[in-house]
């Protein structure tokens, strides 16, 4: 039986979510205030007997323009992947709200590996089709991460089986003064000017100091704003979330100046420290490229996770269940346009970078000029 979740029911929501080995940060309800501007609904799946098997949250937001909405259901349904029952009746209700909340598509990211064929054919009967396969940041939410088992796990342990290289990197960031600092909203403003230089130096459109604030606000005691400090500067910074039995890195930055300071690696020795200290059984790095080659930009991101010996992990991906086909390609069309504004300013400044470094290197060193 499906049943809305109200403010009846919301705390045995909640309590169900935190509980369930599928439980997603992203399927909350302190989420869901942080996401003013989308609409949230939510279901519980009920057995005979009322026990809840299963749940499944859904965020809706108007498309500018035009009377129709997206409604994404990230990280869910959160139930047992292969309980066919429980599956069909929280994909159908998901159907059901679309309609009413005019939508044009459903997507889903469901918490689960990339070889879970048995769960892709229930999304598949239901009418929702895997999306197109990417290799880096291109979907909502990543679909590579690096994921590190901390259950059972003491610290000792832990440290030991990182690459020898990170263990003297967090060594060396102790011995320089670092510091690391659990902080309230009075820090922002420092976290807000690291995540302005760390997007202008990397080349991504970054998030301004008041949605971490509204983050911050919204999630309450499951999230942690971290900062790092070398003589009480400010050189680095993250955001982590603690949600049912895991810990996420969310968003980080850090400043060039202070880099062989390391402070990076000792921010997250203290984030996964939280992780161990609360039991949990994941500590989850976040997005990674699935294209691994030292080609490829995002390579170091990769490299710099990697180092800290988690599961690497490919999630299922996108399923989408298309409702209004028209739409769906007008709305890819517009969002294209809109990266491509988004990050024209990144991309020109990057290119004068590069043309400036090639003219430096062109140019003879004062050993050259005098050989020659």
């Amino acid at each position: 039986m499906i049943e809305a979740v109200t403010e009846a029911n919301l705390d045995e929501y909640e309590a169900f979510v935190q509980s369930h080995p599928k439980g997603h940060f992203l399927q909350s309800h302190p989420w869901s205030r942080l996401k003013s501007d989308w609409g949230w609904d939510a279901f519980l799946y009920r057995r005979g007997d009322g026990g809840i098997a299963g749940s499944m949250a859904l965020l809706s937001r108007k498309v500018p323009g035009l009377p129709f909405t997206l409604c994404y259901g990230c990280r869910g349904p959160v139930c047992d992947p292969h309980d066919a029952e429980a599956v069909s009746a929280l994909l159908a209700a998901a159907r059901d709200l679309a309609k009413k909340r005019r939508a044009y598509i459903v997507k889903i990211a469901p918490d689960l590996p990339v070889d879970d064929e048995q769960f892709a054919a229930l999304a598949v009967a239901a009418g929702f089709k895997p999306a197109k396969k990417t290799n880096n940041f291109e979907t909502i939410q990543p679909r590579f991460v690096f994921r590190l088992k901390t259950e059972g796990r003491t610290p000792e342990e832990v440290l030991a089986s990182f690459h020898q290289k990170w263990r003297y990197n967090i060594r060396l960031a102790q011995r320089k003064g670092v510091t690391v600092r659990v902080q309230g909203q009075e820090a922002l403003g420092e976290f807000a000017r690291l995540m302005a230089e760390t997007g202008e130096r990397d080349g991504f459109v970054v998030r301004g100091q008041g949605y971490f604030q509204r983050m911050l606000s919204a999630m309450g005691q499951h999230a942690r704003l971290y900062m790092v400090y070398v003589n009480d500067t400010a050189v680095a910074g993250a955001v982590a979330i603690h949600y049912g039995d895991k810990v996420w890195y969310l968003y980080g930055a850090s400043d060039t100046a202070h880099r062989n300071y390391m402070p990076c690696y000792l921010m997250q020795w203290q984030m996964i420290q939280w992780a161990l200290e609360l039991g949990c059984r994941l500590y989850d790095f976040r997005g990674v490229s699935g294209f691994v080659s030292e080609d490829n930009p995002l390579y170091g991101l990769y490299r710099f996770k990697k180092g800290f010996n988690g599961d690497f992990t490919e999630f299922i991906g996108e399923f989408d269940l298309l409702l209004r086909p028209w739409v769906h390609r007008l709305v890819t069309r517009g969002k294209r346009l809109s990266v491509t504004l988004r990050m024209l300013p990144h991309t020109l400044r990057r290119k004068k970078r590069q043309k400036a470094k090639a003219d430096e290197t062109a140019k003879p060193s004062c050993a050259q000029a005098t050989e020659e």
